[in-house]
């Protein structure tokens, strides 16, 4: 029998998925240490990196049987982590968003499974690390070619390399976008420097967004004091826009601050940066303060906003 026959194929696809399955436990009853199942965990999923989803929509993509799914829907809005209104278009279907439970209730089982993950490829060197992950995008991608999704996302910690990218995309886009000159390249290098010349890991932290291996977004965890802690840099591509990044940074920096024993969060921003102040509000943030400036080369209103943990 030739070696690459089907009966081979077969074999060798089952001999992986029985590997993989025991190797991340994914098919266990429960998620990780906590109560969700998988499927339950693939639904939250789905909502905090899609707005407005309708819940057919999800048991669609997920393959979910119906009645199940509906269960499900049921559990979470029964524990306030969904809001769920009738479709215009067929008020027997509903459009489901998380709420701010269900968003932080995300955060905290988004970052048990990346801490999972990240402490089996801590035992990996860092090119077996790469040649892992590689080899799962080509499974991905071949399997999935068929299909057309959303672009995935994932979050990770920064590493040698990050900080001339985030200050190199920083300076382009909003120069692109506000005709904001050179000299906040220069603001952004500082703090850049400064975070990894001073850079404190029990207090302080970087989150880099990927999609396919690239760089879309950035955002930091500073010290701001023993108590307060500060939100820095948030940035997007705006390729990656609408995919929900600017959120899941946000989301995961106050989850970050928590962790770290911080009471109260605070960032600066400007007001012409609508997209970036619709996050902070949903988030829990509110605006303390207002000041008019020139920096930049141009007018702007700076703002203050401050949230307690």
């Amino acid at each position: 029998m030739p070696i690459d026959s089907t009966d081979d194929h077969v074999a060798a696809v089952r001999a992986f998925n029985r590997f993989y399955t025991r190797k991340l436990g994914v098919l266990d009853q429960h998620l990780g240490k906590t109560s969700f199942s998988l499927s339950e965990a693939r639904v939250l999923y789905e909502l905090a990196h899609r707005d407005d989803l309708a819940a057919k929509e999800i048991g669609n993509e997920l393959g979910l049987d119906p009645g199940y799914l509906s269960r499900i829907v049921q559990n979470f809005d029964d524990k306030g982590l969904i809001t769920r209104r009738p479709l215009p278009a067929d008020r027997r279907q509903y459009q489901l968003s998380l709420t701010a439970k269900g968003r932080q209730t995300f955060a905290k089982l988004n970052l048990s499974s990346q801490n999972e993950v990240a402490a089996m490829l801590a035992q990996l060197s860092a090119g077996d690390a790469s040649r892992l992950t590689q080899a799962m995008a080509t499974i991905e991608s071949v399997l999935e070619q068929r299909r057309t999704r959303p672009a995935a996302f994932m979050l990770r910690s920064h590493r040698v390399g990050d900080m001339g990218w985030v200050i190199s995309r920083q300076g382009a886009a909003y120069a692109a976008d506000y005709n904001w000159h050179i000299s906040y390249e220069a603001l952004v290098a500082e703090i850049c420097a400064q975070f990894i010349r001073n850079y404190d890991a029990a207090r302080e932290h970087c989150w880099i967004a990927e999609v396919d291996g690239e760089p879309v977004g950035s955002i930091f965890l500073v010290k701001a004091t023993d108590e307060i802690a500060k939100l820095r840099l948030l940035q997007v591509e705006k390729k990656a826009r609408g995919l929900g990044v600017g959120r899941a940074l946000v989301e995961q920096c106050i989850q970050g601050a928590r962790e770290r024993g911080y009471s109260r969060m605070t960032l600066w921003t400007q007001s012409i940066l609508a997209a970036a102040r619709g996050i902070y509000k949903t988030a829990g943030f509110k605006l303390v303060k207002e000041e008019k400036h020139h920096s930049f080369g141009v007018d702007l209103v700076g703002e203050t906003w401050e949230m307690d943990l």
